[in-house]
């Protein structure tokens, strides 16, 4: 670690693993500039001339006639670093480090259990712990559904993952994908209201991984599966489905989907087409591909295409009613195109034909820009920046969890979808602000009151 003027910085670039091609991952420059006009203008050409965008600019502090500024940009492992000696090699500007903001922000983990009523006497203690607990305990004891009224357990999620496919990064392996878990559970608190539980196994296979969550469940009103690897992840899923009675759902594949599909209502709406009316194309058939392809089935979307490199995730597809194609003929006969591989670039402009809506979902870089979509002649078209499954999976999951649902239903997602399309306020908006704490309320009203009595 070095510090300048008080800042702490990075000195050393992180390196992580590529799953599939070259991620981007945020970095965050520090820069001091001389108070002058012109003076950080000339630093972003620099960032500019290297092909970088600028996610984020702040000023840090200002101070005997300089401002030293964070400057976030994206880059991948392949990017040239000489930037940094071009910034310095400015005469009003000085390259100091790299910010490891992201770490402090992580520093001691994101969530923690704490108590709701207060332990401040001898009483209190002997209430919530024992002697007095031995009375609730035995109550539930004799009625196993008074544990909905004296745990925790109807607003606490289970969040697992075995870390085979996290984020763009791939089988990292569930310790580093405990960040992620942890993220997921404090957007649930701060989102829903709800308990999320990071809970990491190693096991792969499904015969294993399916009867260690199976031992643990009784401790959760819901289980949220959280970057598990296709296919492996279909068979979890549908076993615990089978298994267990509460809600199970792979985020990875459902959650997208919600979304998505919400995306998809708009998308269409603003090219003046009927969604249930069009020919489909769904290119990518792993986890989120194939949830996208299930609840468009489930929304009453009858001719659907896919393309995937393996044939047996084509083979899937066929199984539930799709039909599988080249990626060329895709692009040649659907009105509506979605692309979740991760490959930037994939779709070549010249495919493009006049009408089309393209949903090129891949983050950070889309299979193509929607500029570029646009040019070509798509009368709509969007990247994956603001199709975020955070928009669906807390207020999911609070909805089926004071339903008191025993499944999750294709009726509880669409309503889910429907309500997020609904929420998009401006014409060109595909879903609302995932920040705002109404949209997740809203959304769990609907999940709930979808909820069939039993289900």
């Amino acid at each position: 670690m070095l510090r300048a003027g008080g800042y702490r910085i990075l000195e050393n670039r992180l390196r992580f693993p590529r799953s599939g091609g070259v991620m981007k991952i945020p970095e965050i420059l520090v820069v001091e500039t001389v108070h002058r006009p012109g003076s950080l203008a000339k630093v972003l050409q620099v960032i500019a001339d290297a092909g970088l965008t600028i996610e984020h600019l702040t000023a840090l502090r200002r101070d005997q006639g300089r401002t030293l500024w964070e400057i976030t940009v994206e880059m991948d492992e392949e990017a040239d670093r000489s930037l940094y000696d071009r910034i310095g090699a400015l005469p009003t500007a000085r390259f100091v480090g790299k910010s490891d903001r992201v770490f402090n922000r992580h520093r001691g983990g994101k969530i923690r259990t704490v108590a709701t009523v207060p332990i401040n006497t001898r009483q209190m203690l002997r209430d919530v712990y024992t002697p007095g607990v031995a009375r609730v305990a035995l109550a539930i004891r004799d009625n196993p559904e008074a544990a909905h009224e004296f745990t925790a357990r109807d607003h606490t999620v289970a969040i697992i993952t075995n870390g085979t496919a996290v984020l763009g990064l791939g089988n990292v392996g569930p310790l580093a994908g405990l960040p992620v878990m942890e993220g997921k559970a404090a957007l649930f608190a701060d989102l829903a209201g709800i308990s999320g539980v990071p809970i990491l196994i190693s096991e792969t296979e499904p015969a294993r991984v399916v009867p260690i969550i199976a031992g643990i469940e009784m401790s959760f009103g819901a289980i949220q599966l959280e970057d598990f690897a296709a296919p492996e992840c279909f068979a979890i899923e549908e076993e615990l489905r089978r298994r267990l009675d509460k809600p199970v759902l792979h985020d990875d594949q459902h959650g997208t989907a919600v979304v998505a599909l919400a995306a998809l209502i708009n998308g269409a709406r603003n090219a003046h087409l009927t969604l249930r009316d069009r020919v489909v194309g769904q290119i990518g058939l792993g986890a989120a591909g194939m949830g996208i392809v299930r609840l468009l089935k489930a929304y009453g979307v009858g001719d659907i295409l896919g393309t995937d490199r393996n044939p047996a995730a084509v083979e899937r597809l066929e199984a539930i009613g799709g039909e599988g194609c080249t990626l060329e003929q895709l692009m040649q006969r659907a009105d509506i195109v979605i692309a979740t591989t991760g490959v930037k670039g994939l779709i070549r402009p010249e495919w493009v034909r006049p009408g089309q809506v393209i949903l090129a979902l891949s983050n950070p870089d889309p299979e193509i820009e929607p500029l570029v979509a646009r040019e070509h002649g798509a009368a709509f078209a969007a990247d994956g920046k603001g199709v975020n499954n955070v928009l669906a999976f807390p207020g999911l999951f609070r909805g089926a969890l004071e339903a008191r649902a025993r499944q999750f239903t294709d009726a509880m997602l669409i309503a889910a979808a429907e309500t997020l399309a609904g929420l998009a306020r401006a014409e060109e908006e595909l879903v609302p602000d995932p920040l705002d704490k109404e949209v997740h309320e809203k959304v769990a009203a609907a999940v709930r009151a979808a909820a069939a009595p039993g289900s």
